[in-house]
């Protein structure tokens, strides 16, 4: 039945073709390929509609046997990964794209590559991106409106921060050329591992030029900038000249539009100023009419889990990147564990237990907001509450008052926390041996306690190192995105001594 409905969407759309006198047509200037692909045609029985031709990128045209205006043109050019250097394929990528804007006028056109720096050389803004997979390299379909206001040297859109957008790299300020090119070196150095590990959501640069001090993150299509303040000792106006600079060596290299970007200020926040939303300045509002939060979150995939993440409504996303291998680790070590999450923020370490097997947990926050958070997190990845709790409280008082035994806890507390909510003032470097204690105090035999932190002045106590086995995994847990700032977090493995 299936077979026969596929079938008479065939011949229909065969009718189509034929009432409007469509056809689609195929060039490529390696007649060795053509002839592949005419024993394919005629394998599907598709001789009437479609022709295949010979003929090299620079005398492509539009067909003139009859007026057509408008149609659609789609091209998989080599990646580089295959066929040579991306030097070396520039031109054939410029070719395409002065094809396009001479020939083809008002016509649609999409590009399969899974090389989105060569794909900029096309000169065309993309309108939509699909990710997938050819074969084993990941891909993007971009799509194109071949329209005179979508070429990059004429186009009028305005950029996020309400100037003329800098379409090229020669456009582009000296210092933005600079944020350019480390930007493209990042790029170049984490695109293999990226690829391998199928990693969505990473840190690609990370105020590797101190005079241009900010995070810059990649969560899917989406960019979320987090620009440092400026030392007081550097003038308002030069700061935002910087920050302008950089968002607009970002826009260049990452073909980014202004929906794509989500700008703000990272300060220090006290007490519940971190669970609050941001405002003012902030918070770089980047669309037009100022609604960022009717927004839904975005949906991101990480190994085997889905999380929601925010760009636009907090300062934290509601997903650390950084911890993303310690969250592996939980993931690989969970399986039949009673496992502890304390200062669980949304509980994407919890996410990755529960998908790894564990038998139970426990995730224990005093916010609202990210437990709130943390139970669409598990609705997404259909984790049930009956085994897998989450608890509103103080951690250190609810530590205080567990009788429970886990197999395996993470503690990842604040730098410093004085929320009205939390009975007593927080200091990780003052309060974390007490905090150690307790947790292998609840431990089960043969279990293991992960502890981090973001502290980047911290030192372990040394009684610890007596009392426990301490193996500081910091290292180990430093992907090739964070390895550019390695007191990103503190991270050790805690065992009784004899495991």
């Amino acid at each position: 039945q299936l077979v026969s409905a596929a079938v008479a969407r065939k011949d229909a759309g065969l009718q189509q073709c034929r009432e409007r006198g469509l056809e689609c047509r195929g060039y490529d200037r390696d007649w060795r390929v053509l002839r592949a692909a005419e024993e394919n045609i005629e394998r599907a029985g598709l001789e009437e509609w479609i022709r295949v031709l010979c003929k090299p990128i620079e005398s492509f045209s539009k067909p003139t046997h009859k007026p057509m205006a408008t149609g659609l043109v789609i091209s998989n050019p080599p990646y580089g990964e295959r066929l040579g250097e991306e030097k070396e394929l520039e031109p054939v990528y410029q070719q395409l794209g002065q094809v396009l804007k001479t020939d083809f006028i008002g016509w649609s056109a999409a590009i399969i590559t899974s090389n989105t720096q060569l794909a900029q050389k096309v000169g065309l803004r993309a309108q939509k991106k699909y990710k997938f997979w050819n074969g084993t390299i990941p891909a993007e379909l971009l799509t194109f409106s071949v329209e005179p206001e979508h070429f990059y040297k004429e186009s009028k859109a305005l950029t996020p921060w309400g100037q003329p957008a800098a379409l090229s790299f020669e456009e582009l300020s000296e210092g933005a050329k600079m944020v350019c090119n480390r930007l493209r070196k990042n790029q170049k150095q984490l695109r293999k591992w990226l690829n391998k590990e199928r990693i969505q959501c990473y840190r690609l640069y990370d105020a590797d030029l101190p005079e241009y001090a900010a995070a810059i993150d990649i969560y899917g299509e989406a960019i979320h900038i987090q620009e440092y303040a400026a030392p007081r000792s550097i003038e308002p106006h030069k700061a935002k000249q910087r920050l302008h600079a950089l968002l607009d060596a970002t826009t260049v290299v990452l073909e980014a539009d202004r929906d794509q970007l989500f700008v703000k200020q990272r300060r220090q926040n006290k007490g519940k100023q971190q669970y609050e939303k941001q405002s003012g300045s902030s918070a770089y509002n980047n669309r037009a009419d100022n609604k960022q939060s009717d927004r839904a979150p975005l949906v991101v995939q990480e190994g085997q889990a889905q999380f929601l993440v925010n760009l636009w409504d907090y300062l934290d996303t509601g997903l650390f990147l950084d911890h993303r291998p310690v969250r592996q680790r939980i993931y690989s070590q969970a399986a039949g564990k009673d496992f502890l999450n304390l200062f669980c923020y949304t509980a994407t370490a919890t996410v990755h237990a529960a998908l790894g097997g564990a038998n139970s947990s426990v995730s224990v926050d005093m916010s609202n907001t990210y437990l709130d958070w943390a139970k669409q997190n598990f609705q997404k990845n259909n984790i049930h509450p009956e085994r897998h709790q989450l608890v509103r409280d103080d951690c250190l008082n609810w530590l205080k008052h567990c009788r429970q035994g886990f197999d395996l806890i993470l503690l990842d507390p604040p730098s410093f926390s004085n929320s009205k909510r939390m009975e007593e003032v927080l200091d990780i470097q003052r309060d974390h041996s007490q905090l150690i204690q307790r947790c292998m105090e609840i431990l089960k035999p043969g279990g293991t306690l992960i502890f981090s932190n973001n502290l980047r002045s911290f030192v372990l106590d040394e009684a610890l190192l007596d009392q426990y086995h301490c193996d500081n995994i910091t290292r180990e847990t430093l992907d090739p995105d964070f390895q550019r700032s390695t007191k990103i977090h503190h991270c050790w493995v805690i065992k009784q001594h004899g495991q």
